[in-house]
């Protein structure tokens, strides 16, 4: 996209003409085929939701994680409770709908109305949703609602910049790799360089499209096995 000069011929960026604020994303649900995407309750969603990373016994999905593992149960509760009292972070569980429970959580933070940018992050995903397209879903059902239902222009992606599974997650579902903040936070004791990552309005298209081309049932053979993988369609755009 090209950009405008003032009079002086100094470069000063494109127009957006007509922007407003945006609005914070609402508490309600997403749902999809493989799964529901629900405002998180301790109450009704905590029980399973610790099944569920109990299935993880080596604790290798809290490694880059600012929290857990957990102990047990009330310990979680309580950390749970804690973090959805955090007011800028909006919350959601993430249910399998196979089975209606809680398998996983992902919220939306550093939400900058005026500016249409938004973090999706604090993912925190068991065994039973890493690898499955449930997992994948729930990612594209809440882009969809930051690009076509609230007109956001920036949807951004961070990660320990050692957190290689994180980063390619960010590049199979489309986000373009920005750099590194190095010695941006002081993570469990240790430092933490974070990578960025973003999609950006003009790129949601083909990336919608991708990603609806993955989800579509023809996709998979008898078994659940996909045909096409989203790595290859998000980087045919």
């Amino acid at each position: 996209m090209t950009q405008d000069a003032n009079h002086l011929g100094q470069p000063i960026g494109f127009p957006i003409p007509g922007w407003t604020s945006r609005q914070a994303p609402p508490r309600t649900p997403l749902a999809g085929r493989f799964c529901r995407v629900e405002p998180l309750d301790a109450e009704r969603h905590a029980r399973d939701l610790h099944a569920a990373n109990s299935e993880d016994r080596e604790g290798r999905m809290w490694t880059y994680l600012p929290w857990g593992p957990y102990a047990d149960f009330g310990d979680y509760l309580a950390a749970l409770q804690a973090f959805l009292r955090r007011d800028n972070f909006i919350t959601y569980a993430i249910l399998a709908a196979d089975t209606g429970k809680a398998v996983g959580v992902a919220s939306y933070l550093n939400i900058n109305l005026t500016a249409g940018s938004i973090e999706v992050g604090g993912i925190t995903y068991s065994p039973a949703l890493q690898r499955k397209p449930a997992g994948t879903e729930a990612m594209f059902l809440m882009m969809r609602r930051v690009f076509d239902e609230l007109g956001y222009r920036r949807y951004e992606w961070k990660c320990n910049a050692l957190n290689a599974p994180s980063r390619a997650a960010a590049q199979r579902y489309g986000f373009r790799f920005e750099g590194i903040f190095r010695q941006a936070e002081i993570v469990k004791g240790r430092n933490r360089d974070t990578a960025w990552f973003s999609i950006t309005d003009s790129e949601w298209p083909a990336i919608k499209a991708a990603f609806e081309r993955w989800l579509d049932p023809a996709n998979f053979d008898s078994d659940g096995g996909q045909r096409e993988s989203l790595s290859a369609l998000t980087t045919q755009r």
